[in-house]
């Protein structure tokens, strides 16, 4: 533990350095940025393991995992992460829209996830990997929430209509605790199936209906406490108290710690829009504070992926797997988004059909949710079934967010042509 902060140090160095020089001379989005750049540190790091000074550099990368990064971010980052994605929602906003966020944000997430999994399998079953088809659902909830973060600041660079980007935000808002869901769901059913004495059905009502009580309850305390506050430094306090306490509690009980995060989030949305405006707007302060909070886990999370490339390539079958990812996720989210269009009552702005699934589909792009839900499979399942899990949600990440990012503005002008 005493290599933390230097650990720390390191990170936030390369993400000050990463983002002042994509400033000054490539200004892509600070997502694409991360992402790339740390890839590109990781892989030169690589390249001089092996071809120039012949030491083990693979040691710097082995760190962030031996000081227990995945507790830290189960334990700690993903609760805030949560909270933070949850908590900006604007209940009222999406009455408008409510059917059509309903269907992507719930239906298309869960069926994502389903589709990816399966098609997954049979690339596994192909190739003659060891994961089992729960193991590929399991990945396939891991990779299926879009990012919020990601997905709004490059969207809002060019001249995507309001109501389409609308629904890209709201859904990429909400559909984080859909995935945490699904994600409890298989590996629910994932233990289940490993210990014969254990009922499937009592693992989910447990995990499910504990975390929806404990967060219910402690928010109810707590936004009394907010509601007669008007510092905005106290009402983050008790804001983060109730999202640490909520996690805490379902530590001890034994439930979904991330589904109870979400919880306290929506209930936090929904009473703020409870207020009068003269009370919503004196919240501006404490949500740059939020927003900030969930920018800097980001970051770091991005950073910690980009150079885990060192990481990924010890990996057996890291070609097949990176391959079986990305194809996956055209067939897991492109049908999905396809088969949810027909529940929509018209296809926003004029798209077509096709059109329309191909953009949410190339503007579906995945963040540091993905990666910390990835790093908590390691108590789950066996550690090579682990380092597979590990190597698919990097190559969706990267894929996802770099050349995904990065073309996005050129999809969507072919589409509207």
């Amino acid at each position: 533990m005493n290599d933390f902060l230097p650990l720390v140090v390191a990170l936030l160095f390369l993400v000050i350095i990463f983002n002042v020089i994509n400033q000054k001379f490539f200004k892509f989005s600070y997502e694409i940025a991360l992402m790339l750049f740390a890839t590109i540190t990781g892989g030169v790091m690589l390249c001089l393991n092996n071809f120039v000074f012949n030491v083990s550099l693979f040691e710097i990368i082995t760190d962030l995992h031996t000081l227990n990064i995945e507790s830290f971010l189960m334990n700690g980052a993903l609760c805030f992460m949560l909270f933070a994605g949850s908590c900006h929602m604007r209940v009222q906003d999406f009455k408008k829209d409510a059917r059509s966020i309903g269907v992507y944000s719930l239906l298309a997430t869960f069926v994502g996830s389903v589709f990816y999994g399966l098609v997954f399998y049979l690339f596994v079953e192909a190739f003659g990997l060891s994961l089992s088809i729960l193991e590929c659902l399991i990945l396939g909830s891991i990779i299926s929430p879009t990012d919020p973060i990601a997905a709004t600041s490059i969207l809002n660079r060019f001249g995507l209509p309001q109501r389409t980007g609308f629904l890209i935000e709201a859904e990429s808002l909400l559909n984080d605790g859909v995935g945490v869901v699904a994600f409890v769901f298989f590996t629910g059913s994932y233990l289940a199936d490993l210990s014969p004495n254990i009922s499937m059905f009592d693992v989910l009502i447990h995990q499910l209906a504990g975390a929806i009580v404990i967060g219910a309850a402690v928010s109810f305390v707590c936004f009394n406490l907010l509601g007669k506050e008007d510092d905005f430094k106290q009402r983050i306090y008790i804001s983060m108290l109730c999202v640490s306490l909520s996690y805490l509690l379902c530590q001890y009980f034994k439930c979904s710690g991330p589904i109870a995060c979400v919880v306290c989030g929506v209930m936090f949305s929904d009473w703020r829009t409870r207020q009068s405006h003269e009370v919503q707007e004196t919240f501006a302060n404490f949500d740059i504070c939020w927003e900030a909070i969930d920018n800097f886990l980001n970051s770091v999370l991005y950073v910690i992926m980009g150079l885990s490339v060192l990481f990924i390539m010890q990996m057996d079958a890291v070609v097949v797997i990176c391959i079986a990812t990305v194809v996956s996720n055209f067939f897991g989210r492109g049908g999905s988004v396809y088969v949810c269009s027909f529940f929509l009552k018209e296809i926003p702005d004029k798209f077509s059909r096709s059109g329309f699934t191909v953009l949410l589909t190339w503007g579906g792009l995945r963040g540091g949710l993905c990666i910390a839900l990835a790093m908590s499979t390691k108590t789950v399942v066996p550690d090579d079934h682990f380092q597979y899990i590990m190597g698919a949600t990097y190559a969706i990440v990267f894929f996802t967010t770099v050349v995904q990012g990065l073309s996005l503005k050129r999809v969507y002008n072919y589409l509207r042509r």
